[in-house]
């Protein structure tokens, strides 16, 4: 399970979570399925997901059980692996999580919040005016948290961190040395759901967030919580204003981001990552250690290691400047 904050409702039957989204498939046994996770992550006795060739690769080193994949994918998974062959696999695979995680749908305001002063905090942490802090909350030494700041529950943050004004956190890990400037919001739910001409079907968001040592993030940025993986950024990671960084996301070490720069769901970065202001990096997307990409990029393709483009869309900066001379 890769989110502690969600409690997880399995066991369940395969032939239940199947029979529960009207998908058919004959002559499965009755196994018992213990949760659903992402290839990389996925142990015996649980369920996951291929949808695209791009995680083909993943998918013969799964552990999973069972697979939600079309007919096209299902030769890569491996013996361990049955496939359940299905035209909808991300819409299965959020209703099958939906029957694991049911409260991950949606993300209502925290109900359990206190002012901080009738809380343990009120003697450990310095703070300003307002603050609010839920259940589930470890805040560690010489911290500090600003006015008007809301720590939801389910949020651990580490020593020497300071938490900025107006700020909403929750689902998340923080780690030592963080700032987390004015405005942001981190670990809410992220933008998944599956168009229908009835009614629009939720992915439930069952990650969490994990900020690693000494990264800071710049003012009014958004960083979403995972789905069936975490949003992580990376040790010494420095974010400017108004960034967003959607659900998966992953970001290495020493990476520098100017302002304005969104991510979409589930691409990667490597170390020593530099991108330029308004650049917009497309999903499921990897990009590799030591590049570098101009301000107002588009990056519809993964780039390798030690690439400089820029441009949309983003291409080698030699033949970007030879093109616009």
């Amino acid at each position: 399970m890769i989110n502690p904050f969600f409690k997880n409702t399995g066991p369940h039957n395969i032939n239940f979570l199947l029979k529960t989204i009207k998908l058919t498939n004959n002559n499965l046994p009755d196994d018992k399925i213990t949760d659903i996770n992402d290839l990389n992550s996925s142990e015996k006795n649980e369920i996951t997901f291929l949808h695209s060739k791009k995680y083909t690769d993943l998918a013969k080193k799964t552990k999973a059980s069972y697979c939600l994949t079309s007919e096209n994918f299902q030769s890569f998974l491996p013996n361990n692996c049955k496939p359940i062959i299905t035209d909808k696999v991300l819409l299965h695979t959020a209703q099958i999580t939906k029957i694991f995680y049911p409260d991950s749908i949606t993300d209502d305001y925290d109900n359990t919040v206190k002012d901080i002063n009738e809380t343990v905090f009120k003697d450990k942490v310095k703070f300003g005016k307002n603050v609010l802090i839920g259940e589930n909350v470890k805040i560690g030494a010489n911290s500090l948290i600003g006015h008007n700041s809301i720590i939801e529950k389910n949020v651990k943050i580490g020593d020497n961190c300071s938490i900025g004004s107006n700020v909403i956190i929750r689902n998340s890990l923080i780690k030592n040395n963080v700032h987390i400037l004015d405005g942001c919001v981190i670990g809410k739910k992220g933008f998944g759901f599956f168009p229908d001409k009835i009614s629009n079907f939720r992915y439930p968001q069952i990650g969490i967030v994990i900020i690693e040592d000494n990264v800071e993030i710049g003012c009014g940025s958004t960083i979403d919580r995972g789905s069936l993986s975490n949003t992580i950024i990376g040790k010494n990671t420095y974010l400017d204003n108004q960034i967003h960084i959607a659900h998966n996301v992953k970001i290495g070490e020493n990476c520098i981001i100017a302002g304005q720069v969104g991510f979409a769901g589930s691409s990667t970065l490597g170390n020593n990552v530099m991108i330029g202001g308004q650049a917009g990096i497309s999903g499921h997307l990897k990009i590799g250690s030591n590049v570098q990409i101009g301000g107002g990029s588009g990056v519809i393709k993964s780039i390798p290691d030690n690439s400089k483009v820029m441009g949309y869309p983003a291409k080698d900066l030699k033949n970007f400047i030879r093109e616009n001379k």
